[in-house]
């Protein structure tokens, strides 16, 4: 089962942040946002009402002019984006940050969704630090967003688990079912465990590995990649637990003779293999 057509909105809090900082709202951060975000609603002069009516400067709406008619890939966004906050250090950092998402989309590829980059995406401002996510249903299904999160620092802060990082998202389960169904995509049987494991030994590693990982799934073979770089037996132990036979470990050796180091949780057999050998393997 495959729901094509999807698209991945994104922006990040620091844009958002930078730009209000450019005209002089850093105070205003939420009431730019709430009226920003109306742009596709209410139009361009409605915008500038509304954010007058909040107290932002006539000269400050004035720099915004921009950003009412950025357009093209996600890459021209981007480096029109460097014009405007060229003054805004928090804003250079966000647009650093969405580099590296459009780096890594680039290469790993994408193959039922589209990013896209919204300016105006502006939720869980108060708690998200970092990149801000939508997901849409596809422009064939009448159904608005049907998933959404973004990057957060120390949001478990708050529930006595200090310094602990990490990305969340919900979805909409009802808007998905319904989606699912008017596109008839309900699968006929329930879907196999995963067959392979990926170890998260860092950037480099994750990145070599998601390749592969996409190969896979072509393949139709269950794969993952464990979500962050934590501790060795932190990762296997989460392999047991979810009685996934094979992990794959993916060090320097392995980057460099591009190769896989395939363990049986089983047996405790390990096996150097190709990318080719692997997929020949569970086939």
């Amino acid at each position: 089962m495959k729901l094509e057509g999807v698209t991945i909105k994104i922006n990040n809090r620091k844009i958002l942040s930078g730009i209000a900082e450019v005209i002089g709202a850093s105070d205003k951060l939420i009431d730019f946002t709430v009226a920003l975000d109306k742009l596709d609603k209410i139009g361009e002069e409605k915008v500038k009402e509304e954010m007058l009516e909040k107290g932002i400067s006539k000269d400050g709406i004035e720099k915004l002019q921009p950003l009412f008619t950025l357009s093209g890939s996600f890459k021209s966004q981007v480096e029109q984006l460097k014009t405007i906050l060229n003054t805004s250090e928090e804003g250079k950092n966000g647009i650093e940050e969405l580099e590296f998402i459009d780096k890594a989309i680039t290469e790993l590829g994408l193959q039922t969704a589209t990013l896209q980059l919204d300016v105006t995406l502006a939720r869980g401002l108060n708690y998200y630090t970092g990149a801000i996510f939508e997901v849409s249903a596809p422009e064939t299904v009448q159904m608005g967003s049907i998933g959404g999160g973004g990057r957060y620092d120390d949001l478990t802060g708050i529930f006595g688990l200090k310094d602990v990082s990490g990305v969340g998202i919900s979805f909409g389960l009802d808007r998905i079912y319904l989606v699912l169904e008017e596109l008839g995509l309900f699968p006929e049987t329930v879907s196999k465990n995963i067959d392979l494991l990926f170890i998260n030994f860092g950037e480099t590693e994750a990145l070599f590995s998601l390749k592969a990982i996409k190969q896979l799934r072509l393949n139709n073979i269950n794969a993952e990649l464990y979500p962050d770089a934590a501790k060795m037996k932190k990762q296997m132990n989460h392999a047991n637990k979810r009685n996934i036979p094979f992990v794959v470990l993916v060090g320097e050796e392995e980057l460099k003779a591009e190769s896989f180091t395939l363990k049986n949780m089983t047996t405790g057999e390990q096996f150097k293999l190709s990318l080719k050998e692997v997929i020949s393997k569970f086939n």
